[in-house]
C-alpha cells in the first residue's frame, strides 16, 4: 500500500514572491515617472557652454535664477523689489560658513540685466558666485570648433 515514507507529498512553506517583484517593478516604474517632475527651484532655460564641470548638487546650495522676464528667485522664492534682494542674501548667507551662490540665469536674459543682479550680490558681500550651465552636445561642440 503505498505510502510514502521519504517525503515529497506534503506542503511547501516556500514564499511566494512573484507577487512582491511585480509591486517592486510597479513602484519603480512611478518613481522613474514621477522624479523628473520633482526638480527643485525654478526652472530657467539655461545658457549652453562646452566646458563645463558635472558636480553633485548639495542639499543646501544657495541659488539665485533670473527668469526671461526678469523675475528674480532666492532659493525659488521670488524677490518682488530688488532693494530687498541684499538684505534677504545676507539673512541667507549669515549663519553659513561656506558663502557660495549660484546663478541661474535665463539665456534670453539682456546680459546688463544679470549684471545688475550680480551687482546688489557683490554688495550683499558674496565673492564666490557659481554660474550653472548646460553642456553642449556633441553637434554644437562640433559647430563651434568649425568642423
Amino acid at each position: 500500500m503505498g505510502m510514502d515514507v521519504g517525503g515529497g507529498g506534503g506542503m511547501k512553506s516556500e514564499p511566494n514572491v512573484v507577487p512582491l517583484c511585480d509591486i517592486l517593478l510597479v513602484l519603480l516604474i512611478i518613481f522613474m515617472v514621477i522624479t523628473p517632475m520633482l526638480q527643485k527651484g525654478v526652472d530657467v532655460r539655461l545658457p549652453e557652454a562646452s566646458n563645463t564641470k558635472d558636480q553633485p548638487e548639495p542639499t543646501s546650495q544657495v541659488t539665485l535664477a533670473i527668469k526671461n522676464d526678469g523675475t528674480v528667485y532666492l532659493n525659488s522664492e521670488i524677490i518682488s523689489d530688488r532693494t530687498q534682494l541684499k538684505g534677504r542674501i545676507t539673512e541667507e548667507f549669515e549663519s553659513r560658513t561656506e558663502k557660495v551662490l549660484y546663478l541661474k540665469a535665463d539665456s534670453t536674459l539682456d546680459y546688463g540685466a544679470v549684471l545688475d543682479v550680480l551687482d546688489d550680490v557683490m554688495h550683499a558681500g558674496i565673492e564666490n558666485i557659481g554660474v550653472v550651465t548646460e553642456q553642449l552636445t556633441s553637434d554644437e561642440d562640433r559647430a563651434l570648433i568649425g568642423e
